[in-house]
């Protein structure tokens, strides 16, 4: 028995040895750890492939060969009840995953399900770009080409985010933006549900701003994804119908998750009211968020009102000074958000000539009145009114009989 098997055989505890440790050798390892994450993105990426690629062919088969016409009504049920049997450990063979796989292929192959667009479009959509620069950056490995018809980009989102997709998308043009929109950010299920909810396909990217003046074009584009032309804010409560700035804030910062949802993924909340002190003269921020993807500060000013010229000029200051006193080096240019509940298009396209500074201007929606809310007691009143009016109906139907 040689040496090192005598050593490899001694009891001991497993610790770092007195090696020397040069730069190749860190470069090594550094190009291991590489190796095995890439490793990794492969396996997970080509597991979830391969699943999708069978609910596609399953759901195709359905469709093709017209089972319910051709063995019954029940067909999806007995393909259920033979997979379970012949794969008893395996998940996803309930009736309702199966009748998914078909709707799945339907909503993308039918000409019936008017929709705009056949499968052929997804390769042609810049989905396809997308997803092979995100799969690249993940792990090095170049996208494959579609089996058949099988579009190569929904390989890159679990079974489960397709069902929500294609469960509240209109159209395939929706669906392959929020299919986008899981490949880049990387979303959760619950995470893509609040975007569908919340309209991003129809509010993204339409937000009055003048960023393509005063930033690099791809910073632009990545700007208008991510803020919104109309934000719902019907998560919180004001006491008055007729509510003023401070109180509408107060009412946000309540919640201040649901006000994270609200804005979109990447929202980092720094504060609210953050004191900025020039000279003798104290000004407050209403928000301040700093956003992880496009790496910069977005100071948000509320109004509760229309859009007046004058709030362009306020916000500008204050993405100045954020831009002086909190920004560092590394961080791309502050943006200004101003959120109104109204605005004149106009208005807001001549408050933006001589201003430098990127900002848009968003509305807000739903805000709830509590003193437009039932209370408890006017509830119970109005059940203890409806439960009368029950029985008092009742009886009437008993005495015409």
């Amino acid at each position: 028995m040689n040496k090192e098997n005598e050593i490899s055989k001694q009891p001991r505890i497993v610790k770092s040895h007195d090696i020397h440790i040069d730069m190749d050798y860190a470069e090594w390892i550094a190009e291991l750890k590489h190796r095995y994450r890439s490793a990794q993105v492969k396996a997970s990426v080509h597991v979830n492939a391969e699943k999708l690629l069978f609910n596609w062919e399953l759901g195709r088969d359905l469709v093709q060969k017209k089972a319910e016409e051709r063995w019954g009504a029940g067909v999806v049920e007995q393909v259920s009840l033979d997979l379970q049997r012949e794969f008893p450990n395996a998940d996803g063979f309930s009736t309702r995953n199966i009748w998914c796989m078909k709707q799945w292929y339907l909503f993308y192959n039918q000409p019936y399900t008017k929709l705009q667009q056949p499968v052929a479009e997804l390769e042609k959509a810049k989905l396809q770009q997308v997803a092979a620069e995100i799969l690249h950056q993940r792990g090095g490995e170049k996208l494959q080409q579609p089996v058949g018809e099988f579009p190569a980009p929904l390989a890159l989102v679990p079974w489960g985010h397709h069902i929500a997709i294609i469960s509240k998308c209109k159209s395939v043009d929706e669906a392959l933006f929020y299919i986008g929109k899981t490949i880049e950010q990387g979303m959760s299920r619950a995470a893509l549900v609040n975007c569908i909810k919340a309209n991003l396909y129809e509010h993204q990217g339409k937000i009055l701003n003048n960023f393509a003046e005063h930033m690099p074009a791809l910073q632009s584009k990545l700007v208008q994804e991510v803020l919104k032309e109309n934000y719902d804010f019907g998560f919180a409560t004001v006491k008055h119908e007729i509510y003023d700035e401070q109180e509408l804030e107060e009412a946000l910062s309540k919640s201040v998750t649901d006000l994270l949802l609200e804005l979109g993924t990447g929202f980092a909340f720094i504060g609210r009211q953050k004191e900025l002190i020039a000279g003798d003269t104290t000004r407050k921020i209403d928000l301040l968020f700093y956003h992880i993807r496009l790496r910069c500060y977005i100071v948000c000013e509320l109004k509760a009102r229309a859009f007046e010229p004058e709030f362009a000029g306020k916000l500008n200051f204050y993405v100045n000074a954020v831009d002086d006193l909190l920004k560092a080096d590394d961080d791309n240019p502050t943006i200004g958000l101003l959120i109104c509940s109204d605005m004149n298009k106009a208005d807001v396209q001549w408050s933006f000539r001589g201003i430098s500074t990127p900002m848009g201007v968003a509305t807000y929606n739903n805000v709830r009145i509590k003193d437009m809310l039932p209370t408890q007691e006017q509830l119970k009143e109005r059940m203890e009114l409806l439960q009368k009016e029950l029985r008092e109906t009742k009886r009437l139907m008993k005495a015409n009989k």
